[in-house]
């Protein structure tokens, strides 16, 4: 343990010593004392993991983020988490005419996944926000006319959303194999109360999404994208598993789909985020989400500065990911054989690296102590085909209807403690571990059986690991 100990720091001081000549406003942050003596198996992303496992294990900096680095991630986090109002105020106003949340800190609490709406409501919720986000087309993947590619389903005083989404759930009786039994619940969606003319259900192409955990943001925009395309090229024709690269067009280029359900993004959608979550246009994106529309009137104008914007980006960057917890459980280490058994770690790759420069903000500022890191998400970032049960019929760049991103693991074991649920997979149908598991078909059909052949005790230990992650 203390061989790993002095690795770390050893790399952490090589890191610091050629570091940020280029970042005009950050100084050197003092991580001397970041590092804890821990194992290398509790080690979730190098020198970026923290040792809390608390309700804040989402929400807390990395060591390394100190100094006029501190201070950005607290501006970030504020800009993050305060509720916007509708004010003319570039700090706190700007939000609507439409809009799915108040704050980015709305739908995801303590940086986790707020529970949605879907289940407490049946859909679009009462209040300003409902944890969810509906995309939805005509069948020949255009937009429907007044309409974009989301529907807004919350509104500022005097105007009308979009649009009211629905959902009825029909929950199938199941068996394993030991005749275990188990439940699960399968949704149907659909959409009234459109602000223009009505539109027949039967001409939607509607996906309804959950709030992804920011956990590892900075981790995952600094992957080697190498060894991701390597992870490509590997199949397992026995398994059936042959993983994608979406890849996808933003800022002006192709590049490697990495964020979102389906990988469909290449960034971390801050300002596109601030746009069409909350109505508030940035440098990136001028015009109002419903620009264009009848009930959208007045002079456009920049809402959030780019300073503001880059703050929030750094502060996604800068969060830590919480180390993994029970590594000496007997259980645990059984379980994580057992994970091994059923193939999930074909898919859910174990360790991945980051590549030596780190990562570079959206303003320029680059962030090298993301760098040259082992990290273990427990995904390969690729799209797998997970059979016709699970897919929503969306595709979205590359990726298919039935193809959704390995769901990184990382820190899903605490989502109970940061927000107060185990509601799993793009739309939360999943109530827990096992449910998720048994929603896989498709690239993940082989796993899902496997899994359901073992004794309880098996199934538990393995369950046990995921959420020792």
């Amino acid at each position: 343990m203390l061989q790993n100990y002095f690795k770390i720091m050893l790399f952490a001081l090589i890191l610091l010593s050629c570091e940020r000549d280029a970042n005009k406003d950050v100084t050197k942050p003092d991580i001397n004392s970041t590092v804890k003596m821990a194992s290398a198996r509790e080690l979730s992303a190098g020198v970026s993991t923290i040792f809390t496992a608390t309700s804040k294990a989402y929400d807390t900096n990395a060591d390394w983020a100190s100094g006029k680095l501190y201070d950005r991630f607290l501006d970030g986090d504020a800009l993050y988490d305060d509720p916007r109002d509708t004010s003319d105020d570039p700090r706190t106003g700007g939000r609507g005419p439409l809009f799915c949340g108040t704050s980015c800190g709305s739908c995801h609490n303590n940086s986790g996944r707020t529970k949605s709406s879907l289940i407490r409501d049946g859909g679009t919720g009462p209040g300003d926000f409902s944890s969810f986000l509906t995309f939805f087309r005509t069948p020949n993947d255009q937009y429907h006319r007044n309409y974009g590619r989301v529907l807004h389903d919350h509104a500022v005083y005097g105007m009308k959303p979009e649009g009211k989404v629905h959902v009825e759930y029909t929950e199938e009786k199941h068996k394993l194999p030991d005749g275990t039994e188990y439940s699960l619940r399968v949704p149907r969606y659909w959409i009234t109360d459109f602000y223009a003319e009505d539109i027949d259900m039967s001409q939607v192409e509607m996906t309804v999404r959950t709030p992804l955990r920011h956990v590892g943001m900075g981790q995952i925009m600094a992957l080697d994208l190498d060894e991701i395309r390597s992870l490509e090229k590997k199949q397992y024709p026995e398994y059936g598993i042959s993983g994608e690269i979406n890849w996808v067009f933003e800022r002006g280029k192709k590049q490697i789909g990495l964020t979102g359900h389906k990988a469909h993004h290449a960034d971390l959608t801050v300002e596109l985020g601030f746009l069409s979550d909350m109505g508030i246009t940035n440098h990136r994106y001028p015009l109002e989400i419903a620009y264009g529309q009848p009930q959208v009137t007045g002079e456009q104008r920049i809402e959030i500065s780019s300073d503001d914007m880059a703050d929030v980006d750094l502060y996604l960057h800068c969060l830590g990911v919480p180390s993994r917890r029970n590594i000496n459980s007997e259980m645990v280490k059984y379980g994580e054989k057992m994970f091994r058994k059923a193939k999930c770690h074909l898919c859910h790759v174990e360790t991945l690296h980051t590549r030596p420069e780190g990562a570079t903000l959206i303003d320029g500022t680059n962030l090298p102590w993301l760098g040259g890191q082992t990290i273990h998400p427990y995904s390969d970032f690729l799209v797998h085909d997970m059979g016709p049960k699970l897919g929503d019929d969306f595709s979205q760049y590359n990726a298919s209807g039935d193809e959704w991103r390995t769901t990184p693991l990382w820190g899903g074991g605490l989502q109970k403690i940061v927000n107060g649920h185990t509601d799993m997979l793009h739309d939360g149908r999943a109530r827990n571990v096992l449910e998720a598991i048994m929603w896989h078909g498709g690239e993940g059909d082989v796993s899902r059986q496997i899994f359901s052949n073992m004794n309880t005790d098996d199934r538990q230990s393995l369950i046990a690991f995921v959420n020792s992650l």
